[in-house]
């Protein structure tokens, strides 16, 4: 049985209409079924019921509308099925394209910031250390759990936009401290001090990560001194993807962990995982779906969206050549627009950089339709999805070797170490 206070029964019978009434009864009825004695007041959402999957879920968002219902904390948007002119070409029907369209403008008018990134937290939504969010989208959550130290479950849609118009959300699981404590100690500090600084590392560690832990707490030790929020970033997203990670701790990075013994809450792990170069090779082996040889139609970063200074880097590697292969940059609108007022984004497209924003290729039809077609990246995320959701087969590689095969056309290794 869940209490309610009284003010959140009288919005479920109706005292601020339709629209706030649906979404507190879905919020209630969540918190039931999760066995939560009570909802807690969120500061903020992340909304990933956005993205069009077919015309329930703009019928769902349109319904609230007309039910009045606006936000009532601050709530960014995920990713959606479209994106603005002059970015990649969606090749959505017309049908879907509209009921894409229609969703995204019901969203906008309950109140939700148009931010259409997976990374709201590179575009100013940062919430604080503490604090309970509603957040959707599974790299966004384990960001904001993991290296901004909110509190908040995974939200799927359309529980997502309830909790943001209601306020609340069900008092569970990562929203407790009891359930935030690390019971997975992943010690990878045997690993050479290059790896470790190399930003490759960072998604087969997270795969590895997704794989081990499942949806335990895992705490990481051995990366001091060696990380930045594009690491962690793709870190969490990679082990989000490959299993269920809400909440990763990095010993004496991340806030909730000055120390793995702190993350641990002074208890004995229940298991230790010591990180070898022969898993990680392993690992690594496993992002890679295509077929041996140098063939590759495309190359796509920016899983989660690229922050700037991942688009600095990957001007510089480029070094004004052109691409032979169009390479996707998925980003957010925040970061375009600042390459637009630093006159940086004519060059890069003129160089055959393909600018994807509001959405991402592996999300809406984008890429085009070939034959044995091959994708390289360097996202754990996309490596994950990509080959079910484009058709196509998968390379995986360093931001460099990105940029130098689709400078030359074929696959481009580096030499590097893993051991």
């Amino acid at each position: 049985m869940v209490a309610l206070t009284a003010d959140e029964s009288a919005i479920a019978a109706g005292a601020n209409g339709d629209g706030a009434a649906m979404a507190m009864r879905i919020v209630a009825e969540a918190a039931r079924l999760m066995g939560a004695p009570r909802l807690i007041p969120i500061a903020s959402a992340h909304i990933d019921g956005a993205l069009y999957h077919g015309d329930s879920g703009t019928l769902f968002a349109e319904a609230l509308v007309a039910g009045g219902a606006r936000t009532a904390v601050r709530a960014t948007l995920n990713v959606g099925s479209l994106t603005p002119a002059g970015c990649a070409a969606v090749h959505l029907p017309p049908h879907e394209h509209e009921m894409a369209r229609r969703m995204m403008r019901a969203y906008e008018a309950m109140g939700c910031e148009p931010s259409w990134t997976c990374a709201p937290y590179q575009a100013g939504h940062r919430p604080a250390q503490g604090s309970d969010v509603a957040w959707g989208e599974s790299n966004a959550v384990v960001f904001c759990n993991s290296v901004l130290g909110a509190r908040t479950n995974r939200y799927g849609d359309f529980l997502d936009i309830a909790c943001a118009i209601a306020g609340r959300a069900p008092d569970y699981g990562l929203h407790r401290p009891e359930n935030r404590v690390a019971t997975l100690l992943l010690d990878a500090g045997g690993l050479s001090d290059a790896l470790r600084r190399s930003a490759v590392l960072y998604p087969v560690l997270g795969t590895l990560l997704g794989r081990r832990a499942g949806n335990a707490v895992a705490v990481i030790d051995g990366l001091q001194g060696c990380t930045d929020e594009d690491r962690l970033k793709a870190l969490g997203a990679a082990a989000a993807s490959a299993g269920g990670v809400g909440l990763f701790h990095v010993a004496g990075v991340t806030p909730e962990a000055p120390d793995a013994a702190a993350a641990l809450g002074g208890l004995q792990p229940q298991e230790r995982i010591v990180v070898t170069p022969a898993e990680l090779s392993a690992t690594l082996a496993t992002l890679s779906t295509a077929a041996d040889g140098e063939r590759i139609d495309a190359v796509a970063i920016g899983s989660p969206h690229l922050s700037l200074a991942e688009i600095d880097a990957m001007e510089q590697l480029l070094a004004g050549r052109r691409l032979q292969r169009p390479l996707y940059a998925n980003t957010g609108r925040h970061v375009l627009s600042a390459l637009d007022r630093a006159g940086r984004r004519r060059g890069l497209e003129e160089a055959g950089v393909v600018f994807v924003v509001d959405t991402c290729i592996v999300v809406t039809p984008i890429l085009p339709e070939l034959e044995g077609a091959v994708l390289m990246t360097n996202s754990g995320k996309f490596a994950h999805y990509a080959p079910g959701n484009t058709g196509y087969a998968v390379v995986y590689g360093s931001l460099g070797e990105c940029v130098e095969s689709a400078v030359a056309g074929r696959l481009v290794r580096e030499a590097r170490g893993w051991n």
